[in-house]
């Protein structure tokens, strides 16, 4: 049964970073329209999604929160959606693909130690090798592909700090709330993170989602909007938190990787890069560092 729980974990992680590599696309071709705001983006993702967790809910037993819970479920909710989503979609147009892809690729090392401060997940060597295999294999890629999904030309200081900002929240979100996470079921711990990002939101977007005229929109921009909200908002935020159930906090993070590794075969496939057996290699050496976390001692065994 534990084998089939660690396995879920890490189908429902790999699945979610999937869907968030094609979304970096969806995102930068969203922002570049200027039609609508990184803010009003956020606040639309957060009711939308918020609604289909609160429907959801609706047929799944009744699961009360506890009252001291609501503050730690307002906090992930700043760390893991508020502050990472909006830092991500204000950055987008101020930073290239590869610097985006370098700063990200730092967040498992992030996690790890963050993880090893807040619930004592121990830094093992089999640990520290692996997330180090990784991060060297996914730089190997991001450097040698030709391809790159259109962005800045240029990257800028702010574009840089959000997305340091935007690594470091996402990092402290996976690395401080896994007992809280587990605490409750996917559904009812979602829908107050959703919630409680709307209430965040709505002051600086309200009038702006109220004002928007959605039927002159372009198709194609109501199709990445449909896709944001329901494939990279709803299905990977269900997901991600079932993974964190699972599997460790640093092995979680490491799954970020998949999302540059996406991009890169996207760009092989649609013929803006090649496929050459170092970038083969190196997406091997990514998967064999997550292996060696995976097996690495948890929290459990160490006591």
């Amino acid at each position: 049964m534990g084998n089939k729980s660690t396995t879920l974990g890490h189908i429902a992680c790999f699945v979610s970073y999937a869907i968030f590599g094609v979304n970096i696309i969806v995102c930068k071709d969203l922002s570049s329209s200027h039609l609508i705001s990184p803010i009003a983006l956020f606040c639309l993702r957060s009711l939308g999604a918020g609604l289909l967790f609160w429907l959801l809910s609706l047929f799944m037993p009744y699961e009360k929160v506890e009252k001291k819970d609501f503050l730690p479920i307002f906090a992930a909710s700043i760390l893991g959606f508020f502050l990472t989503q909006i830092t991500f979609l204000i950055a987008i147009s101020d930073i290239t693909p590869m610097d985006c892809a370098i700063v990200s690729a730092l967040s498992p090392i992030y996690t790890m130690i963050i993880a090893a401060i807040a619930i004592k997940e121990p830094i093992t060597l089999k640990k520290a090798s692996g997330v180090a295999l990784s991060f060297c294999g996914i730089i190997y890629l991001i450097l040698h592909s030709t391809g790159t999904v259109s962005g800045a030309a240029e990257t800028q200081p702010i574009g840089l700090f959000l997305m340091i900002l935007n690594s470091l929240c996402f990092s402290l979100y996976l690395g401080i709330f896994k007992p809280i996470i587990s605490k409750y079921s996917v559904i009812t711990f979602m829908k107050w993170i959703f919630f409680f990002s709307l209430l965040l939101s709505l002051p600086f977007a309200g009038r702006e989602i109220i004002h928007i005229d959605y039927t002159a929109l372009p198709t194609s921009i109501l199709s990445e909007l449909a896709f944001l909200i329901i494939c990279a908002t709803f299905i990977t935020y269900f997901l991600i938190p079932l993974g964190q159930k699972r599997i460790r906090p640093t092995l979680v993070s490491m799954y970020s990787y998949v999302q540059p590794i996406i991009a890169i075969f996207i760009s092989v496939y649609i013929g803006m890069d090649t496929l050459s057996w170092q970038k083969v290699l190196a997406t091997v050496t990514v998967f064999t560092g997550v292996i060696l976390v995976s097996y690495s001692r948890s929290i459990k065994h160490s006591k």
